[in-house]
């Protein structure tokens, strides 16, 4: 038995847990206040006051640290890097500390992860960070030579329910053709094709479906009016785009249960905005059709919203003449970055160097 804490720091919490193997000895939100971070001028100058919460917290819990076999912690803001479980290292370290892409919480979970490893002399894992890149050069090309194409999405969730997939139809990953939809605050829609996800919609800052919160790809000629008209700042227009955009701009929520009370009560916007979410992800689902020639093995319906029997209808009606769909609501961030650890441990995977 392998026995792995899992840590998945937040803006304003902590998620942890123990796992022996797969099965959670428990799992915790250490949630924390305004007051607590408020000392702490950047991300990186919480790292003690977060990680003598977590060491509390599994004291209270009854669990030995010096039980554990592995840490594994959430992967920050790296540079690009291909899909799978990466050792943590000095190298991965410096750019966690400094933020080589960006400030975020996920950035301490390395940083946490590493630093009780070593006092244990155990090893300490990320799994699959938003920054992974396994896009084919041609998915890059944007159509302005000053601007890239990037790969920022749930990678996270959408490796881990198509590894699960192609486990429990007893094939390998790296063998199919799938197309993930993750549906939350915000989407991200991945072709996976040998085992890399070979194209995806930036799903941090403007493409593809908008979401409960986020704006997706906007129509270029009307967005550079609203730039250059004076009205926003460029901070108000990163705003509006992630943040304060699709449900938030239109219906006032980013909860899609709230949108679908609306919409049962009559709220005929409520009912348009809902079913236009779904219209954009199944044009995405089929745009990566074309990606992967036809030859999909499957469409995987994943996240938060996938929760919603209408939306999952809307979606499926349009995209089932591409392949068969199968939905595995929610997020479980914690399993994922479980199976992750445990690939390694058990030597179904090897851990892959950050350089």
């Amino acid at each position: 038995m392998f026995r792995m804490l899992i840590i998945n720091p937040g803006s304003t919490s902590t998620k942890i847990a123990v796992y022996d193997d797969l099965s959670p000895v428990f799992i915790e939100t250490l949630r924390h206040s305004t007051e607590e971070l408020s000392p702490y001028k950047t991300i990186f100058e919480q790292y003690d006051f977060r990680k003598s919460v977590i060491l509390k917290a599994i004291e209270d819990k009854g669990v030995d640290i010096k039980t554990l076999n592995a840490v594994v912690g959430r992967g920050g803001l790296l540079k690009p890097i291909e899909g799978g479980t990466y050792s943590v290292n000095e190298a991965m370290i410096e750019d966690l500390k400094v933020g080589v892409q960006g400030q975020h919480a996920s950035n301490l979970g390395g940083i946490i992860a590493f630093e009780i490893a070593k006092s244990l002399n155990i090893p300490a894992f990320i799994v699959d960070p938003v920054v992974v890149d396994e896009m084919q050069d041609i998915a890059r090309v944007s159509g302005m030579p000053e601007i890239q194409r990037k790969s920022i999405f749930h990678a996270l969730n959408q490796k881990a329910v198509a590894k699960r997939y192609a486990k429990e139809i007893g094939k390998r990953y790296e063998d199919l053709n799938i197309i993930v939809a993750h549906l939350g605050g915000g989407i991200s829609v991945g072709a996976h094709k040998g085992g890399k996800v070979i194209d995806v919609n930036n799903a941090l800052d403007g493409e593809g479906p908008f979401s409960p919160e986020r704006t997706g790809s906007l129509p270029v000629g009307e967005l550079i009016k609203l730039c250059f008209s004076g009205k926003y700042t460029l901070d108000e227009m990163k705003k509006k785009i992630c943040g304060k955009g699709g449900f938030v701009a239109y219906l006032g929520t980013n909860d899609g249960r709230e949108v679908k009370k609306m919409m049962d009560e009559g709220n005929k916007e409520a009912e348009l905005i809902y079913k236009a979410m779904a219209y954009q992800v199944a044009k995405e689902i089929g745009a990566l059709g074309a990606v992967l020639c036809g030859r999909v093995d499957a469409i995987i319906l994943t996240g938060g919203l996938s929760f919603g029997k209408e939306l999952v209808e809307w979606i499926k009606e349009r995209v089932s003449f591409v392949g068969p769909v199968v939905v595995y609501p929610g997020e479980d961030e914690m399993l994922a970055l479980a199976e992750g650890g445990y690939r390694v441990l058990t030597g179904e995977e090897k851990a892959k160097e950050y350089k």
